[in-house]
């Protein structure tokens, strides 16, 4: 149940898929105190892709951290693992007690503003062990989330609260694209978590 609205979690996807939303597992101090250590405490860098053979410095930031220093390559850039924070074993903990998974490497990602958002794209890449469960938190501002079917083009919406969980699993990045798009209505940081499980 989501812990302060006392709401079902729901599946957002009607077929080939789940991605369930819990909803706000951090009420708002918890949260807010999350937020302000994740920013000042985590090795952010500016995200790096490869566009038509070009290297583009994005104005989103990123790290990885993980129980080893795993490679990880998207957009044609590689990264390697930094080792857990204290704020981040915390977290994790939480996704694996709620979603009754098993992580061991984490993803996160800091939208200084509205403007900052993430294309469709869908994470599978080869080193995320096949069909794994992805939990992802939210601190900071509210943002849409969408995702999209690969075939159908159906698309499903979530509002992404601050101190929320949603966790994808099954054949969902197999089906299916996602999206944060843009906005102008939102001037303040979102910090985004998504923790996965590496192939060893």
């Amino acid at each position: 149940m989501n812990l302060f609205d006392n709401e079902p979690i729901f599946n957002l996807l009607p077929y080939d898929g789940t991605a369930l939303y819990f909803g706000k597992v951090y009420d708002q101090n918890q949260a807010a105190d999350y937020l302000k250590r994740l920013l000042h405490n985590i090795d952010w860098k500016n995200d790096e892709v490869i566009m038509f053979g070009k290297r583009i410095v994005t104005r989103r930031k990123t790290a990885w951290y993980g129980d080893k220093p795993y490679s990880y390559t998207y957009s044609k850039i590689c990264r390697f693992a930094l080792a857990w924070t204290n704020d981040l074993v915390e977290i994790k903990q939480k996704a694996e007690e709620l979603t009754g998974e098993w992580y061991n490497s984490c993803l996160l990602n800091l939208y200084h503003t509205g403007d900052e958002g993430m294309g469709w794209h869908c994470d599978d890449e080869k080193e995320i062990a096949p069909h794994s469960a992805i939990a992802s938190f939210s601190f900071g501002a509210e943002r849409m989330f969408i995702f999209k079917h690969k075939q159908t083009n159906e698309t499903s919406a979530v509002i992404l609260e601050n101190g929320s969980l949603l966790a994808m699993k099954d054949a969902t990045q197999l089906n299916w694209l996602h999206q944060l798009p843009p906005t102008k209505k939102v001037a303040s940081p979102r910090i985004n978590l998504t923790f996965r499980k590496m192939i060893e």
